[in-house]
């Protein structure tokens, strides 16, 4: 309940008379005389008494009587003649100068955010409502999730809520009412400390921070790292999540820093099965192969467990092919001709036209059998050739075959 003003002296009035009068969105302070979570009694000396409402509260558990604060006027008088004022407004606009004054220096904020949603962090600065983008997360608090699931993200954000966590504002408006945070940019000078400590080819430890399609992502002492498919293991790798799990620790080597993210690889601290099986092949010779996958340019064969070529679309038959299934099928096994090895590059070319066919070996056949007719001609059909090419008896052949016999 509000306190009587006790009589007024004409000096009182006076005064009174030379007090301004309160507009709406005037800025005054007050005295609280008493406090609850539904309304405060405010005590503006010369402007009287106001009332600040439970929608316009802000921070009440902290507020107790005796306490000096800053109210906005919504309503200069009310139908009682009381003030009815704002908390949160005059909190507000001083949240803006503290945010402004924290964005110019670089100052690192606490804050608790209060929500999520599938995006990012709902958090509120000093009376002033803001947003923390999942991509402004730092490498411990980023939700890693397999195949993007934004159900599975959001549940990973909600367990942030209440969670003390140091930003940075990114950017503000005060005018639009905006306001972007970034954890990251809070740990940015900390994150370059710890890339400057590292080159590449160090062998890092680090923990596994999330596990998707294209890769795994590492958490190197604060540090974000990705080892990309490619570089989990020498032979092919379905999934990552084959490999590793999320919380597990793993070694790697550096093979990449971009300013402040590491690229990884756990296949080159491991021996390269490929260099050694490669040695052993050579252009030109003939293999025996599985093919495991088929594109529209080609398919991919699997000659050894660590060994996998490509054999173009062009490479399968002299005639032209729309697509590589009209002449082959996946689980077939085949003999290729190795046409390219490009040992640095892990890359090995296969050919299926350069190999003789079922319709060729045939044809060969058939050559071979004309040549060797043609060849051992009997003696007796020369004989006549000879006969009516000379126009001699085949009396006096013979007996010139029997003197050159004697002879």
């Amino acid at each position: 309940m509000p306190i009587k003003t006790k009589n007024l002296s004409m000096d009182d009035l006076l005064v009174k008379q030379a007090v301004k009068v309160l507009t709406v969105g005037d800025v005054v302070d007050g005295i609280i005389i008493s406090a609850s979570k539904n309304e405060i009694w405010v005590n503006l000396g010369p402007h009287g008494t106001g009332l600040v409402m439970r929608r316009e509260i802000d921070h009440t558990d902290k507020l107790k009587p005796g306490d000096s604060v800053s109210v906005s006027i919504v309503e200069p008088e009310d139908d009682e003649g009381y003030a009815i004022l704002s908390l949160k407004k005059v909190a507000k606009e001083k949240g803006w100068d503290y945010l402004e004054k924290s964005f110019a220096e670089g100052e690192i904020v606490t804050v608790r955010p209060f929500d999520a949603n599938k995006g990012g962090l709902l958090v509120e600065v000093e009376g002033v409502r803001g947003f923390l983008p999942v991509s402004q997360l730092s490498a411990e608090n980023y939700p890693r999730v397999a195949g993007a699931d934004k159900e599975e993200i959001l549940n990973r954000l909600m367990g942030l809520i209440n969670k003390p966590l140091e930003v940075r504002v990114l950017d503000l408006s005060r005018k639009d009412n905006k306001l972007i945070l970034s954890e990251k940019e809070a740990y940015r000078e900390e994150t370059e400390s710890r890339v400057a400590n590292l080159k590449v080819g160090d062998e890092v430890k680090g923990v596994v921070t999330g596990v998707v399609d294209f890769g795994i992502f590492v958490n190197v002492k604060g540090v974000e790292g990705l080892v990309h498919i490619s570089e989990i293991a020498w032979d092919r790798v379905d999934h990552p999540s084959k490999y590793v799990k999320v919380g597990q620790t793993i070694e790697a080597k550096i093979i990449a820093i971009d300013h402040d993210k590491l690229s990884l690889s756990m296949k080159q601290l491991q021996d390269d099965p490929w260099a050694e099986e490669i040695s052993q092949l050579k252009v030109g010779q003939t293999v025996r192969g599985k093919i495991t996958r088929i594109t529209p340019f080609g398919a991919f064969v699997r000659i050894s467990p660590a060994v996998e070529a490509l054999v173009h679309v062009a490479e399968l038959s002299h005639k032209t092919v729309k697509h590589p299934l009209e002449l082959i099928k996946v689980g077939e096994e085949k003999t290729f001709k190795i046409i390219t090895i490009d040992a640095a590059a892990h890359k090995l070319s296969l050919s299926l036209k350069g190999l003789p066919t079922k319709d060729s070996k045939t044809a060969a056949k058939k050559i071979a059998v004309k040549k060797i007719t043609v060849t051992k001609e009997p003696a007796k059909t020369k004989l006549k050739k000879i006969v009516n090419s000379k126009k001699i008896t085949t009396k006096s052949v013979t007996k010139t075959t029997k003197t050159t016999k004697d002879k």
